[in-house]
């Protein structure tokens, strides 16, 4: 199966995230914040179909969130976490197609703060959400299945959007 390959949105992806957020919710510390981001969390814009979720919490809940998600069968990917966010993935179903990727960080950080105000620009502004999708559609066609190459051609836009 190619994980790089654009597709177009579907309306199960809000669905999709709200039962994840459920699990979730049960799982993790009260105090924990879930939001929908990435290209599922915005409608018209499609992407790889993966439900991107992130997750705030204290600071001192990183651990025990961490071990939380691991114990629930979330996937931690040490090369794609960085020093304010640790990465994990989930997959579904028979055949393991479905995925979710978790961006753990603590509330209000600067990651935090990025990942919204990204999906706002997209939710309120069609012109970048257009211009997006043809970096997204680039991005898959550049890449041959390198996460690394797919992720430096989207986050120059991303940047520059963030940096206006």
């Amino acid at each position: 199966m190619k994980i790089y390959k654009y597709r177009k949105y579907k309306k199960k992806f809000p669905k999709l995230f709200q039962k994840e957020k459920s699990y979730l919710l049960k799982i993790l510390p009260e105090a924990a914040k879930i939001e929908h981001i990435g290209s599922t969390s915005v409608p018209d814009l499609g992407g790889k179909g993966i439900i991107d979720i992130i997750i705030g919490v204290k600071k001192n809940e990183i651990t025990t969130s961490a071990r939380l998600l691991i114990k629930n069968m979330y996937y931690f990917k040490d090369e794609n976490s960085k020093d304010d966010r640790l990465f994990f993935i989930k997959k579904y179903g028979v055949f393991k197609k479905r995925r979710v990727h978790i961006h753990l960080t603590t509330y209000n950080s600067k990651i935090w703060k990025q990942a919204l105000k990204f999906k706002n620009h997209l939710l309120k502004n069609k012109k970048i959400r257009e211009e997006y999708i043809k970096i997204k559609k680039h991005a898959c066609k550049l890449c041959k299945e390198d996460g690394k190459v797919y992720r430096s051609h989207k986050n120059k836009f991303i940047k520059n959007v963030l940096n206006k």
